[in-house]
């Protein structure tokens, strides 16, 4: 006798049931698996959240912290301190600078003067000094000479020149003494003398005494 044959409908739920058993098998196993290697050593990957949790922003102030914020103002007050000691530094430098150019263009008139004080005439030197002007317009309308001294000789000597500033009239109103000190033998130099007097009447420079000694 025959065994009586499946029904139709039987096979179907069988086949479900036993697909729907290796799903829960396989999806078991990955769980372990995934348990297992959590729960050994660290090598494995990390995990990540899907929707990384946003920064607490409720605690921000905008404003540098104080010890920060105080530092870097003293460090701005440092040098700005600094620059300022710098500029201050500078400006006596040059104070000084301009004060001992003073002292030694005052130095050099009175011992030119002194050279000059008991000379007779018209002075020794007079072929070895050259006098010529200096442009107006270069000097901001101030009267300026420049003496071109040479020693011809052939010892080591120094000079002292007298020029004297004419009115129109011919009367002297301003005398400027000058003076080189050890020329070589050949050596020039080209001392400035300039007129204190204003631009007007316009003045006219002489060579008045130059001596050598």
């Amino acid at each position: 006798m025959n065994p009586p044959s499946a029904r139709p409908g039987h096979s179907v739920r069988a086949r479900a049931v036993s697909a729907a058993a290796a799903v829960a098998l396989t999806a078991l196993g990955a769980t372990a698996l995934v348990s297992c290697d959590g729960g050994g050593d660290d090598t494995g990957a990390p995990t990540f959240s899907e929707r990384p949790t946003a920064p607490d922003t409720g605690g921000f102030s905008g404003e540098l912290p104080s010890g920060v914020a105080s530092s870097a103002q003293e460090a701005i007050e440092s040098v700005q301190a600094s620059a300022a000691s710098a500029a201050a530094s500078a400006s006596e430098r040059e104070a000084e600078r301009k004060a001992s150019i003073g002292t030694e263009i005052e130095r050099n008139r009175q011992d030119a003067e002194n050279a000059l004080k008991d000379v007779k005439g018209r002075g020794n030197a007079l072929g070895e000094v050259a006098m010529t002007g200096k442009p107006r317009a270069d000097t901001g309308g101030v009267l300026t000479v420049v003496l071109n001294v040479t020693n011809k000789t052939d010892e080591e000597a120094s000079y002292a020149m007298q020029v004297d500033f004419l009115d129109p009239s011919g009367k002297v109103v301003e005398t400027q003494f000058v003076g080189v000190e050890d020329l070589e033998p050949g050596e020039r130099e080209q001392p400035l003398v300039i007129s204190r007097q204003p631009p007007e009447p316009v003045l006219t420079p002489r060579l008045t005494k130059a001596q050598r000694y």
